[in-house]
């Protein structure tokens, strides 16, 4: 009994593992309102604040800290004074901004210095060419620079700051 309830619960998250999987809105297909706001996930599942913390402090990821000082992220050294503080984005932000914001600053503040996060288009970036010795734009490998769930991982985190 405890097998077949195993098996069943296995073939359950596989399949709505499936379903979460093509539901992923690609850049090209995300739907913009008022220039600013991405209503959808864009991945249909929700994000996680964990992760999306990860992804925010990373160096290697998000690497929001190196412009934004989070007080939230103590720990956390070398945060940047470059763009606002993300105390209190949660509470001047709805959800769908947020998402707008974090995948494409410059289509919500043209003038952002911030960089454009889930854009697979090539031809809106400056890439080294060939002739770079070190690692050259490769159409083959060309892709966002977060993923759809990370996006979705950094606005649920952003969410939760509510305090100034």
């Amino acid at each position: 009994m405890t097998s077949r309830f195993i098996r069943a619960a296995l073939a359950t998250t596989m399949v709505v593992a499936a379903a979460s999987a093509s539901a992923e809105i690609k850049p090209a297909d995300v739907v913009w309102e008022d220039e600013i706001a991405i209503p959808a996930s864009l991945t249909g599942v929700p994000g996680d604040p964990l992760e999306g913390a990860k992804v925010l402090s990373a160096r290697s990821l998000g690497n929001c800290v190196a412009c934004h000082e989070n007080s939230a992220m103590p720990d956390v050294a070398f945060q940047g004074n470059v763009g606002p503080a993300l105390d209190g984005t949660g509470a001047r932000w709805s959800e769908a901004e947020l998402r707008g914001i974090v995948a494409n600053a410059k289509r919500v503040f043209p003038d952002s210095m911030m960089p454009v996060f889930y854009n697979d288009n090539p031809e809106d970036f400056i890439r080294p060419g060939n002739a770079y010795t070190a690692k050259a734009y490769d159409p083959e490998t060309f892709s966002t620079l977060l993923t759809a769930q990370q996006i979705e991982d950094v606005v649920a985190y952003l969410t939760t700051l509510t305090e100034y």
